[in-house]
């Protein structure tokens, strides 16, 4: 199944937090700007919601860490995976990524020199079979703000698994984007009542 060209929708309102108490620390955290890759991205109108909101959110809150001084993670799925390392994404997705183009993370938000690595992402989770945690414990962060898509599939994932390390996932609901409104509430739903702290851009710059 290849991904589907996807209606624009507005974003949801942000749920409310289990794990209410959380305070999002620059000091203690980094940022995962997941998987936004030309693939991914050429499924929105860029110029519509939600994309034209996270697009302008997520650069907003790259700008933020770097002059806070938190460290600022991509992941990128890379093109032409041998089935053998695809393993069952195949059956759920087919092939995926083909070409280097399609696996170029988009230009509006182009790692800098500065920012500390792409990660090569393989499985939905960010953490899964990559060394994520192992910078993560390097930089001494054991907060992560998650951005990104798909909501509900890879940036979920990746705020779970986070949280099973005793990591504190901040996915920031308006600076995710998802298939529809419908996927999008439910994923920040999960996160807030299961696994960390769902919050907006604007408690981020405010942190």
């Amino acid at each position: 199944m290849a991904i589907p060209q996807l209606s624009p929708y507005e974003i949801p309102p942000l749920p409310t937090n289990q794990a209410a108490h959380w305070q999002l620390d620059p000091q203690r955290a980094a940022l995962l700007v997941h998987d936004m890759q030309e693939y991914f991205i050429t499924a929105y109108d860029r110029n519509a919601n939600p994309m034209s909101t996270v697009l302008s959110n997520i650069q907003s809150i790259i700008s933020f860490a770097d002059s806070h001084g938190i460290p600022v993670f991509f992941s990128a799925q890379p093109p032409a995976q041998h089935w053998s390392r695809r393993g069952l994404l195949n059956d759920v997705w087919g092939t995926g990524i083909v070409t280097d183009a399609q696996a170029a993370i988009i230009p509006e938000l182009e790692p800098a020199a500065a920012h500390h690595q792409v990660i090569t992402k393989w499985r939905y989770s960010a953490f899964e079979r990559t060394d994520l945690e192992q910078a993560l414990v390097f930089t001494r962060r054991n907060q992560l703000i998650i951005t990104g898509v798909y909501g509900h599939m890879g940036c979920q994932v990746t705020a779970v698994d986070a949280f099973m390390k005793d990591i504190q996932p901040f996915m920031v609901g308006d600076a995710i984007a998802d298939f529809s409104a419908t996927e999008h509430a439910e994923a920040m739903s999960w996160v807030a009542k299961r696994s960390g702290m769902v919050i907006s851009t604007a408690e981020v710059l405010s942190a």
